[in-house]
């Protein structure tokens, strides 16, 4: 089974976008945030790259989708998809900076190397629109992300700590 990117169709947009925000709330507080805090940043978020709740210029999200070797073209109505890819320039002033702003395997698919391929089809993507660097965040207690990572060369540019008083 191997992965590939298919543009998420513009009727999924709003459904993802609701689910990977809340997903981004439930994130941040467990990291510690307040809900009210981590609510404001991802409408933030929102508000910066889906302006109306669609992609902003450069942002790319996709679906994953799985594709058999033996694929053809007309194959890619009967793909599976297994997940998603947000990746985009973080900013306009610096578009060769881009970020991973979200992956995510479904459950059921994880531990097949999906997230990996996605990583690798990700770095394809970003270079071919110009990226000369792909970050990303990955929280604290994430240590699976965090060796998946690692494993395909991404280094800790940044660290924060905190510890409950």
């Amino acid at each position: 089974m191997a992965a590939a990117l298919r543009p998420m169709p513009v009727e999924a947009l709003a459904a993802w976008l609701e689910y990977t925000s809340a997903e981004y709330v439930r994130e941040r507080m467990a990291e510690g945030d307040s809900a009210e805090y981590a609510r404001e940043r991802a409408e933030e978020s929102n508000a910066q790259y889906f302006p109306d709740g669609l992609p902003a210029a450069g942002q790319l999200v996709f679906q994953v989708v799985t594709e058999s070797a033996e694929a053809d073209a007309d194959a890619d109505a009967d793909a599976e998809v297994v997940g998603v890819l947000w990746i985009g320039p973080m900013s306009p002033r610096q578009p060769g900076e881009w970020w991973v702003f979200d992956i995510e395997i479904d459950r059921a698919h994880r531990g097949q190397g999906l997230g990996r391929e996605t990583m690798l089809l990700a770095e394809r993507e970003a270079r071919a629109h110009g990226a000369v660097r792909l970050g990303l965040n990955v929280f604290g207690h994430n240590t699976v992300a965090q060796r998946l990572y690692a494993s395909l060369g991404y280094e800790t540019t940044a660290m924060n700590m905190a510890k409950p008083l």
